[in-house]
């Protein structure tokens, strides 16, 4: 594309590309879909809906979305990862999940447009230039009206509190075990190794890809945002 896209497999972290980490990775993430997967069917998704899920991981979501959605297309870029939810699909019979190895920016589309693209804490491996080159990506991938669901570790403080906010999130996020959350230590890796960015940078580049925010919330700490997008033109 621009001939100089970063290695998305390198950003992802050495962990998401362990066996070992991913065979732990669901108790450790604890996430539950139901919730998500509720606002599929309010959205009107049904067996005619095609949905991306990038970042997918084990694909806790996107097996959820199979009982909504006719085609779920679940992409990551750790191959321990998309083995393993390929394992998980063929264990529940799941046959309308199709498992891509690839990233926001080598992913390439087949079939018709998207009717909705998840992404839920993968954006985050990516420096703000490629972000905005991927939600560019994922504009295109989308039907005219389509949503774009974006869920990931974006802080709604300002620079002049983001030492105590961010001190208030590690206390609150923290966990003490590493099997069931993510530690100080590793919250703290986040910060200096990942690439989460602030709600008044990431918004403009939402808006600069082509889409309109219809809904933002950024939880009870002001490090997680929330939000549901619609493509414009």
């Amino acid at each position: 594309m621009l001939g100089a896209e970063p290695d998305e497999t390198a950003l992802a972290g050495a962990e998401h590309l362990d066996a070992a980490y991913v065979g732990g990775y669901d108790r450790k993430a604890q996430l539950d879909p139901s919730s998500d997967v509720d606002d599929l069917r309010a959205w009107g998704l049904d067996e005619t809906s095609t949905l991306i899920d990038f970042g997918a991981g084990t694909g806790t979501f996107a097996l959820a979305a199979a009982a909504v959605c006719g085609r779920v297309v679940a992409i990551d870029v750790s191959p321990a990862m998309v083995a393993a939810l390929a394992a998980k699909a063929a264990a529940a019979g799941i046959t309308n999940v199709e498992t891509v190895q690839a990233g926001f920016l080598s992913y390439v589309h087949g079939g018709a447009p998207a009717d909705c693209i998840y992404t839920r804490n993968a954006l985050h491996h990516l420096p703000d230039f490629w972000k905005g080159i991927a939600l560019r990506r994922m504009h295109g991938l989308l039907e005219a009206g389509g949503r774009l669901r974006v869920r990931d570790l974006v802080f709604s403080f300002d620079l002049a509190s983001a030492e105590d906010a961010v001190a208030r999130w590690v206390e609150a996020a923290a966990v003490d075990s590493p099997e069931h959350g993510w530690t100080r230590a590793e919250l703290e890796q986040h910060l200096r190794e990942e690439h989460s960015t602030f709600t008044w940078l990431f918004e403009p580049l939402l808006e600069q890809a082509g889409f309109e925010i219809a809904t933002r919330d950024y939880g009870a700490v002001g490090a997680y945002a929330d939000y549901v997008c619609l493509k414009r033109g």
